[in-house]
């Protein structure tokens, strides 16, 4: 862990996947120490981790294994640091998804994930505004109003209500934010949601630096 004095070490975890360092500039713009890393040593030693992810559920599931880096995220998870899935990250945190079948998932959170209904435009890829289910989710402090986030997506998890703290109209409710104890993932792209994300980034590394306080 780093020194009080130090900006919080952030792991943006680097599985070869997509423009993952988008994540890490986010987190930087804030203030945290933000690290895109695949070292399993500085992993373990930072004060949160991001999963960031983008493209297809079973490419990113292989290649986070194919690195060595399953088994660092998920004893991050285990050890209760303030931890982030984004996008595609946030459906590698379930069981499975309808993208990949076969595929397992990080099983963190139960449930799958499923294409979007017929009826709906696949992908969803614009602005939609976030319907707060936990308004006391710290994630989403400041944001409970009905902020605006940019969302790219085919696939949503279906999981039990209890843990979801904002879903999106797309125009039947779609899960856009989850929460189990400091687990959280975001559906859309904070680093692309303008104010909005930068809040929800804020709200991350006070998580991140609130935890790293009482350890």
């Amino acid at each position: 862990m780093t020194g009080d004095s130090a900006p919080p070490l952030i792991a943006v975890l680097d599985y070869g996947i997509g423009n993952l360092r988008s994540a890490q500039k986010a987190l930087e713009r804030v203030g945290a120490d933000a690290r895109l890393t695949a070292d399993v040593g500085l992993i373990g030693d930072a004060d949160g981790v991001v999963l960031p992810g983008v493209g297809h559920f079973g490419t990113c599931m292989t290649q986070l294994r194919a690195t060595g880096l399953e088994q660092p995220a998920l004893a991050a998870i285990e050890s209760g640091r303030p931890f982030l899935g984004i996008c595609v990250g946030m459906q590698m945190l379930f069981d499975a998804s309808e993208e990949a079948p076969g595929v397992q998932g990080l099983g963190v959170m139960p449930g799958t994930v499923r294409l979007l209904p017929d009826g709906m435009v696949r992908p969803q890829m614009q602005w939609n505004r976030l319907d707060v289910r936990r308004p006391d989710c710290p994630l989403l402090a400041g944001l409970t109003g009905g902020a605006w986030m940019y969302f790219v997506h085919s696939y949503a998890p279906d999981t039990d209500d209890g843990f979801v703290a904002a879903t999106c109209d797309y125009p039947t409710p779609i899960t856009a934010v989850t929460e189990r104890g400091q687990v959280w993932a975001t559906q859309f792209h904070p680093e692309k949601s303008g104010d909005a994300g930068k809040r929800l980034a804020q709200n991350f590394l006070a998580a991140v630096t609130a935890d790293r306080c009482h350890r």
